[in-house]
């Protein structure tokens, strides 16, 4: 069985600092239903999400992984894949 210390020493041993990063518990292993029925087991309502006998959870350190957005190019006439395009 896990315990909190077990938690406690994998968190240290990442050297994640659990007072100041944001730390996440995620569910995987779901779905979701996404076309409406009329709230049956085999046909539930919208949203419903339903949880796999194998599902698992997810810990993240969102502070220790930033999502950062694609950016355009700062040159219109330059190729994003590194080539020269211009003709010149």
């Amino acid at each position: 069985m896990v315990t909190y210390y077990d938690f406690h020493a994998a968190i240290e041993k990442l050297g994640w600092d659990i007072e100041n990063d944001d730390i996440a518990l995620e569910i995987g292993g779901a779905s979701v239903y996404e076309i409406d029925g009329a709230g049956t087991k085999w046909a539930p309502v919208k949203g419903t999400v339903k949880y796999n006998k194998d599902a698992f959870i997810v810990i993240k350190n969102k502070s220790r992984n930033p999502h950062v957005p694609s950016q355009k190019p700062d040159n219109p006439d330059t190729d994003v894949s590194g080539s020269d395009t211009s003709n010149a």
